[in-house]
């Protein structure tokens, strides 16, 4: 019972569940709002959501680096731990700033307030912080590039049961879906404060505590950092372009309704499914370096693929091209832990999702103001973009892979 209690898989299956339910509720509100605004005008309704869904990343981002260093600090003394449960506790009242506005007459904005809570919290960033932090600690060495796309592929089913189930709740009524979402994550929420054992408390550590000194000494700071790039160079060319794929599903030619909205989002999810049985099957013949360059080239061809998706077949096809696509980032964080002392974990990890929270708040940016613009004349070109800016993060991992090698000799 209490090795079962170390693991945080279920905190992630649980979780995911309600953040699926509560994504598709608030996109769809979102774009509804903005067509009723421009009288049913797509393309404008589009800019209009495109505008909203970036103030809001920026206003979540900002609140998150706002508040890493002091749960990060927390952190240091009580475990990591405190990142699932603070950002799981944000999650849920920026699902009950939604419910107040769709039985409020409060304007649209009011939903910045959700984001604020939400980031203050830590967000996104934190939670996977701490995820990852836990799943390292409960891992041995040798599995720890496993454990972490085991975690995925858990994130993974969890998200195509929800993309699968939000698209039909939602035609029932989208207050039945998002009472559900609110529902789910609360439970997510009571398993990790009371159920969730932080493994840094309950077992003692194959290697022994270490002095400050001591252990910032056994770091290999260039390779952590080059691993850092490369995990941000990916980021930036994924992540805005993810959230614009959102809305270009929902404008002609695709117009998809909210069930075709939830297979996108449930084949979005199964890539985590696809990229846990290759990690399954190639990590002992391809190890950590090649399986990242297979994601990433999986991710990269798809999403090239995704800028002509004119029809509903070729995007599931791109999706298909992208079974592979999110096997980097866990990849990369197993090879990240790999260079850390385990004290360094949760500090370590921290500064990790800082930075990538810069990142995502810099790629939603970018691309979200970039998509209006192309509107008139290639929606797609945001997705080609994607695919050559995230292809540029092949560079640091054949760098250090070269490095590794050339100290090898």
């Amino acid at each position: 019972m209490g090795i079962i209690m170390t693991l945080v898989e279920p905190v992630v299956v649980i979780n995911k569940l309600g953040t699926s339910f509560f994504e598709m509720a608030l996109t769809q509100t979102i774009y509804n709002h903005s067509l009723k605004t421009t009288a049913g005008d797509s393309d404008r309704a589009q800019t209009l959501s495109s505008r909203f869904l970036l103030i809001q990343s920026v206003v979540s981002s900002v609140a998150a680096l706002l508040s890493i260093i002091p749960l990060s600090r927390i952190a240091d003394h009580h475990g990591p731990k405190v990142f699932v449960v603070a950002s799981q506790m944000g999650s849920v009242l920026g699902m009950f700033m939604l419910l107040i506005f769709m039985y409020s007459e409060v304007p649209l904005e009011f939903l910045y307030l959700g984001s604020l809570l939400h980031g203050l919290s830590g967000g996104g960033p934190m939670f996977w912080a701490g995820v990852a932090a836990l799943a390292a600690l409960s891992s041995e060495k040798g599995k720890r590039t496993l454990k972490l796309n085991i975690v995925d592929f858990c994130f993974g089913v969890a998200g195509v049961v929800g993309g699968l189930l939000s698209g039909y709740l939602y035609q029932i009524g989208p207050s039945v879906l998002l009472s559900i979402a609110i529902l789910v994550s609360v439970v997510a929420l009571l398993y990790s404060v009371f159920l969730l054992s932080d493994v840094r408390c309950s077992e003692s550590e194959s290697e022994p505590l270490l002095p400050e000194s001591e252990s910032v000494n056994r770091m290999d700071k260039i390779s952590v950092g080059i691993l850092m790039v490369a995990m941000m160079v990916f980021m930036v060319g994924m992540i805005g372009a993810e959230n614009v794929l959102q809305l270009y599903v929902l404008k002609p030619p695709l117009s998809w309704n909210s069930v075709w909205a939830g297979y996108g989002r449930a084949a979005t999810s199964a890539m985590y499914l696809s990229s846990f049985l290759g990690v399954l099957i190639l990590f002992n013949v391809l190890g950590d370096t090649a399986l990242t360059l297979v994601g990433i080239v999986s991710n990269c061809a798809g999403m090239a693929i995704m800028g002509f998706a004119i029809e509903s077949w070729v995007y599931f096809l791109a999706r298909g091209i992208m079974m592979f696509a999110c096997v980097p980032m866990p990849t990369l964080r197993a090879m990240l832990s790999k260079n850390l002392h385990p004290q360094q974990y949760g500090r370590v990890f921290g500064l990790l999702q800082l930075v990538l929270a810069v990142t995502e708040l810099l790629s939603n940016v970018f691309f979200t103001s970039i998509y209006p613009l192309t509107l008139s004349w290639f929606a797609g070109f945001c997705f080609l973009l994607s695919s050559g800016i995230s292809y540029m993060s092949t560079v640091p991992i054949l760098y250090l892979n070269g490095r590794i090698r050339h100290e090898a000799i």
